[in-house]
């Protein structure tokens, strides 16, 4: 079973007395102090990683849950934080809040993460057991949430650890471990909601995005914004014989089906009555070569929609199937089905209401289930589209740390595709909080899918940035 963390083995440095006293530690001395805490870090993340964190009663015990967030609670504590809590959230779960402060004046950064995971899927397809850090051939560190999001919160502590052994915290620190984010149930939303005062700051570091690929220092600059839509369709008291009534009785996984291809054009490109899907993106390019081998798309098959790759994944809407309830092949029998059931995912680009695509895509589809067919529909989560704004100090003070921890190469400025709902309660809660999106997922980290892993080097590399960050981010604002 995971226990609980050490307490740490050597007294933190003493913090400065006044804020931005004393010089900036070097780049070298900070990755070398990193460095020395990798093991301590591998031994760490290998404990949060065996609790089975996923937030859905229905597939793993709370226990699990409750037992990560009592593991980090008691991390912050060995570290010195303050007040810290467990707090229990309106959607059932609870996640991890704890202050340490920092000196006289000093700036308060606040840094989040999340501890709950998805779910393995397959578990036969790992090639390690998902909930066990194991060494890969390759060097990297494999199971569910190494980066997605434990990793986060270790590259946190790394940074926090190396800070306080190079010249003390510069800054006061506010930590948030969320409970539920992939669930999108928005629990800490309204929690924070409630209680305004909690998680205010002047800079925010999310560490729950990533590198455009490995050795590549990059922020991320947009999210989109996303909705669950759960469709079901009706059509028939009960399953009939399909050689007696099949021809003329409507069959209702065919009308789904059918209703769920009006969402693609022939093209791939996502359609939704009413919803643009032509922007394009600004920023940084995504090579189609490099997109196919990140996704490991097959030889031959080609990829869906028009337009530039980084168009498709940062700056218009995409419509997923992510599940449907029917019968398996395995096991079916000659019937014409009287129900069928999806679960329908939207991600919605910056610069759309998420409140007009659902009422967009809820209209849609029940305009386009065929034969007259009963539909229902309902919305299950949802989260606004963030953009950041990249010209702010802390964003400066961000490239500067990269570009001392990443050897001299210059912090690059992506969108990412997927979403996280409470950047944008955090944007309307502190308006004058500067928010950046960093973390440890890239390509081949695999988040969300079998074999997820992370890169030790990444987690190096960014904790040494955070680091620095925190002292030149000091520097800054004393200025």
């Amino acid at each position: 079973m995971p226990q609980p963390p050490s307490e740490p083995t050597a007294t933190p440095a003493a913090a400065p007395t006044s804020a931005g006293s004393g010089p900036a530690p070097s780049a070298a001395g900070v990755a070398a102090t990193v460095a020395s805490l990798m093991p301590r870090a591998k031994a760490e993340l290998g404990e949060l990683v065996a609790f089975r964190s996923v937030a859905d009663p229905e597939q793993f015990p709370v226990s699990e849950c409750e037992g990560a967030a009592r593991w980090i609670a008691d991390a912050l504590r060995a570290e010195g934080f303050r007040d810290v809590a467990a707090l229990d959230t309106p959607d059932g779960t609870q996640s991890v809040y704890g202050h340490l402060p920092g000196p006289a004046g000093a700036p308060t950064v606040l840094l989040y993460a999340h501890y709950d995971v998805q779910p393995p899927l397959d578990e036969a397809a790992w090639r390690t057991p998902p909930f066990e850090l194991t060494d890969g051939a390759d060097g990297r560190w494999y199971g569910r949430g190494a980066a997605d999001c434990k990793g986060g919160f270790l590259m946190h502590l790394l940074a926090l650890r190396a800070v306080r052994e190079n010249g003390g915290l510069p800054v006061s620190v506010k930590m948030i471990v969320e409970g539920s984010e992939e669930q999108g149930t928005g629990g800490l939303e309204q929690y924070a909601r409630a209680h305004p005062e909690l998680l205010a700051a002047d800079a925010i570091v999310i560490g729950d995005a990533g590198n455009f690929r490995c050795g590549v220092p990059t922020v991320t600059a947009t999210l989109r914004g996303m909705t669950l839509l759960r469709v079901q369709v009706d059509t028939l008291e009960g399953n009939l014989h399909s050689g007696l009534f099949g021809g003329a009785a409507p069959d209702a996984l065919a009308a789904l089906l059918r209703t769920l291809d009006s969402l693609r054009d022939a093209e791939g490109n996502t359609v939704v009555d009413g919803l643009g899907a032509d922007a394009r993106w600004e920023g940084m390019p995504y090579p189609e070569e490099d997109f196919r081998r990140d996704a490991k798309v097959l030889d031959g098959v080609g990829l869906l929609g028009g337009g530039a790759v980084a168009d498709r994944l940062w700056a218009r809407p995409a419509v997923t199937v992510l599940g449907i309830d029917c019968p398996p092949v395995v096991g079916a029998t000659p019937s014409v089905h009287a129900s069928a059931r999806a679960l329908v995912s939207l991600r919605i680009p910056p610069g759309t209401d998420v409140e007009k695509a659902i009422e967009l895509l809820v209209a849609h589809v029940e305009s386009h289930v065929p034969w007259q067919a009963r539909v229902t529909t309902e919305v299950i989560g949802q989260g606004q589209p963030f953009s950041a704004d990249t010209s702010s100090p802390a964003y400066t003070a961000m490239a500067t740390a990269l570009r001392e921890a990443y050897d001299g190469l210059e912090m690059q400025v992506s969108g990412m595709g997927g979403s996280i709902p409470l950047c944008n309660a955090l944007d309307a809660l502190y308006p004058d909080a500067e928010i950046l999106l960093i973390g440890l997922s890239e390509p081949e980290a695999q988040i969300h899918a079998v074999n997820e892993s992370v890169d030790p080097r990444e987690l190096e590399r960014m904790a040494v940035a955070e680091a620095l960050f925190l002292h030149g981010y000091a520097q800054q604002k004393s200025a």
